[in-house]
């Protein structure tokens, strides 16, 4: 198959996807560090919608659009006004529909839980949420998916999460404990190995 990684620098995805023998390709604005340039478009995803697709998993950038940061919607961040925080906030949505909107037969959309703003706008469908530590990998970060002609991820290996205030859950919890620097939504955006395998083994 024909597959578009949508906003993946990371090739994660995509390299799974090319273990197994399918033409993936990442795409994004910024250079890829997965180590394939030759696999990697980098443009806006927006013009290469129509580039005949067979599948699309998307992972569009989701502060604006999350629960998590509806409260700036409010009383927006230092260094950022509200005319700024609400116009990003229908960028995000419009580019999130453009996405799902796109002629490609098979689709998984990365999303976050919305509030109420960007549910209004979006209008998500059937979405599935998934945990790292379904498929083998010990970590924490709730992913939700909306499907378009795609099953739900099953569990690879389920492991049996810590319990909470051990030393181990706080490893676990890595992602979500992550100190704000540079490269801090890069690298919490990064999907995670386990989540790729399954996505090329199910959905490949």
């Amino acid at each position: 198959m024909n597959i578009l990684v949508a906003c993946e620098e990371s090739q994660v995805v995509t390299k799974a996807f090319r273990k197994i023998g399918h033409e993936a390709y990442s795409c994004d604005i910024v250079d890829c560090s997965g180590g394939h340039p030759e696999w990697h478009i980098k443009d806006d995803v927006l013009n290469h919608l129509d580039d005949g697709w067979d599948m699309m998993i998307a992972h569009p950038v989701c502060k604006r659009l999350t629960n998590a940061g509806v409260r700036w919607m409010k009383v927006p961040p230092p260094g950022k006004t509200l005319v700024q925080m609400w116009r990003e906030l229908f960028d995000g949505a419009e580019f999130y529909r453009k996405l799902r909107d796109a002629d490609i037969p098979k689709k998984a959309i990365e999303n976050p839980i919305m509030h109420c703003h960007a549910r209004e706008l979006i209008k998500p469908g059937y979405r599935q949420i998934v945990q790292p530590w379904w498929f083998g990998d010990k970590a924490f970060k709730a992913t939700g998916f909306e499907l378009i002609g795609l099953p739900d991820l099953a569990p690879t290996n389920k492991l049996i999460p810590p319990e909470k205030g051990t030393d181990e859950h706080k490893e676990w919890s890595f992602i979500h404990r992550m100190p704000p620097g540079p490269d801090r939504e890069r690298l919490r955006s990064r999907t995670f190995p386990g989540i790729a395998d399954a996505m090329a083994a199910q959905w490949g």
